[in-house]
């Protein structure tokens, strides 16, 4: 922000700024549009910050984010606790669960693998994931993280451990997209769309 914007205000958008897909001009309307609440609104605010900050942290089983000591899908009796969906990171359960359509439980790397970004595997929630898949009742493990060169890097070394252990390991199956237009279709993900076709 220019010389004459208030200090703190500049303070403020830097620290925007500082989050996952927001520039600084996106960073500077939010730091305005937080000038123009109330006190009441704005304390409201940063104590919704620090109350989850304080409060929600990872579930002792699946390590996706709670304020509870077992997140709600974990303590579901209702869910198949032979399968665990393994993902990156919290907000991919979100994308999960809105589909409806799997009733298995999870496990949250919190990452991938990325030596250029030094994330080893230690980094991750790798030996949680082992001591629970160590339980005979876990049949099959989803991997579904990402198909980036760091999601399939990590897919493949989790698999590389769980395999001995006698456990079904499988990927997400990747491809065309509904509704998409083969013409606009990467190499890559013709490709996977041709490798992953069922029968029909």
């Amino acid at each position: 922000m220019a010389d004459y914007n208030a200090l703190p205000l500049v303070v403020l958008a830097e620290n925007f700024a500082k989050l996952p897909g927001i520039g600084m001009k996106t960073a500077q309307r939010l730091a305005y549009h937080v000038m123009s609440m109330s006190s009441e609104e704005a304390k409201a605010f940063a104590d919704a910050i620090v109350n989850a900050h304080e409060t929600v942290h990872e579930c002792s089983i699946c390590c996706n984010l709670t304020e509870l000591e077992c997140c709600p899908v974990c303590s579901d009796s209702r869910r198949d606790k032979s399968q665990i969906c393994v993902v990156e990171s919290p907000k991919d359960i979100t994308a999960f669960e809105r589909t409806k359509e799997y009733h298995g439980v999870y496990h949250v790397l919190h990452g991938l693998i990325s030596p250029i970004d030094n994330v080893m595997p230690d980094s991750l929630r790798i030996k949680q994931l082992l001591a629970r898949v160590k339980d005979d009742s876990v049949k099959e493990v989803i991997m579904a993280t990402n198909p980036t060169v760091e999601g399939e890097a990590t897919a493949m070394y989790v698999s590389r451990i769980l395999k001995p252990l006698g456990v079904k390991v499988t990927r997400l199956a990747f491809g065309l997209p509904v509704g998409g237009v083969l013409e606009y279709a990467d190499e890559i993900t013709l490709f996977k769309a041709l490798e992953n076709r069922n029968e029909i």
